[in-house]
């Protein structure tokens, strides 16, 4: 744009800033995401009124184009990794009953205030009951904020101290470099390593244990295995034998795994392990139970007491919506996790073929391939789930990430594939027209 032929200076055209802010569009916009924020894409657009790059009588739209759709910075995103549970991408996402459960939650609500008496009430009653619901062998449960928050409430209440009994080959490293024995360390508890990085024998806990005994732990090994010459000791073993000393035996079963899954046979679930004579289980809730992010405590009713009346319990506990999406995850229809486990190979070959097929109509070159997907967030690292992909050129992948709205595909021998089975069939059409979006722009 060249400047103003009756003023000469460009600056003298941008529209005024309380201008632009009472324009009933921006006003509304200001209601809805608060006003700092729309009076700072004012002041860019603004800029770029100046520098010639919007026209002075299109602020107003250029404003609104670049208001984001909510407040915050979070965006959706189409997790296109096959990854079931991925961290990166905030693991599990939420059913819509759950969400539906959030927002009711939102408010005001009966948390923890008996609406009939008018007296403070239990918090969380109805999440803990459906949580005991789903895994009977637990005699009682209480939820905080993750599973790591879990275990360092277990370590500090049991173990602070005293010696915790653990194998060499459980002491992991989980992601973005935590290290579960700096974590158990972190609550003044000492650890009391048993056996070598690939064997335990039952001789070994055995031998470890002592009056400074605080708790036996198993650990979930997360997102590796060891093969070849190794031992372990099940939960059952370690059961029997710490019958009678007094000793409690504490299981993380990692992934929330509620009871055995047919596609998982080596993953440990929460009802079997209670059952086999672990005293206390933890898990989390945003992966494979497919709930919000929480940190599930089950087992024995005194152990669970125990924990609650800690004073740790209280910096740890969760708010009152991670307990209404906990309870709609439990008691609602399937969540979005487990339809992505059960989304049979022929149903995700179908649909891309379906997506290849609108795509190749458009222009773009496209195929339906074969591909594995992942469960993810540590769990069942070693059973790939087969499924179906969308295979573009690779020059993809990084542009599907700024497109609307972004998708996130990974490489594979020089192609871009967009995973099906981490992709719920409800969003097919957003997927082809973010493909479509990027192409346009190289046309």
């Amino acid at each position: 744009m060249s400047p103003d032929p009756t003023t000469g200076d460009p600056r003298r055209r941008v529209p005024r800033t309380d201008t632009l802010l009472a324009d009933p569009r921006l006003a509304a916009a200001g209601d809805r995401l608060g006003r700092g924020l729309v009076k700072s894409a004012v002041q860019r657009v603004q800029q770029r009124v100046r520098t010639g790059e919007v026209a002075p009588d299109a602020a107003v739209g250029a404003v609104l184009a670049e208001l984001p759709a909510t407040a915050g910075s979070l965006r959706p995103v189409l997790n296109a990794t096959g990854v079931v549970v991925h961290t990166n991408l905030g693991r599990a996402p939420l059913s819509p009953a759950a969400v539906a459960a959030v927002v009711a939650a939102s408010g005001t609500t009966d948390v923890e205030l008996d609406l009939a008496t008018g007296r403070r009430g239990p918090r969380g009653e109805a999440a803990i009951a459906a949580l005991l619901e789903a895994v009977p062998a637990a005699e009682a449960a209480i939820v905080v904020n993750n599973c790591a928050a879990a275990l360092a409430l277990v370590a500090t209440a049991l173990g602070q101290g005293r010696e915790l009994v653990l194998a060499r080959g459980e002491l992991v490293e989980i992601g973005d470099g935590f290290r579960i024995p700096e974590l158990l360390q972190t609550t003044g508890a000492r650890l009391r390593e048993v056996g070598t990085t690939n064997r335990v024998a039952l001789g070994d806990y055995r031998g470890a244990l002592g009056p400074e005994t605080g708790a036996v732990l198993k650990v979930h090994p997360s997102n590796f295995v060891v093969r070849g010459f190794t031992r372990s000791v099940e939960v059952a073993e370690l059961a029997a034998a710490l019958e009678g000393t007094g000793v409690p035996l504490v299981a993380d079963v990692g992934s929330g795994l509620l009871r055995p899954h047919p596609l998982l046979p080596d993953e440990p679930d929460l009802q079997t392990t209670l059952a086999a004579g672990a005293d206390l289980v933890l898990a989390s809730g945003d992966k494979l139970l497919g709930g919000p992010q929480a940190g599930l405590v089950l087992g024995r009713a005194e152990l669970v007491q125990r924990l609650r009346r800690h004073p740790l319990y209280r910096a740890l506990r969760v708010d009152k919506t991670t307990l209404a999406a906990l309870e709609a995850t439990l008691r609602g229809p399937l969540p979005p996790v487990a339809e992505m486990l059960a989304a049979d190979v022929d149903g995700l070959r179908a649909r891309a073929r379906a997506v290849a097929g609108r795509l190749v109509e458009a222009g773009v070159d496209a195929a339906a391939v074969d591909a594995d997907s992942r469960v993810g967030g540590g769990g069942a690292p070693e059973h790939p789930l087969p499924g179906a992909a969308v295979a573009l050129p690779s020059a993809f992948v990084e542009p599907l990430r700024g497109a609307t709205p972004p998708v996130v595909g990974y490489l594979d021998e020089g192609r871009t594939l967009l995973n099906l089975r981490s992709v719920p069939p409800e969003a097919d059409d957003d997927l082809v027209a973010a493909v479509l979006e990027v192409a346009r722009r190289w046309t």
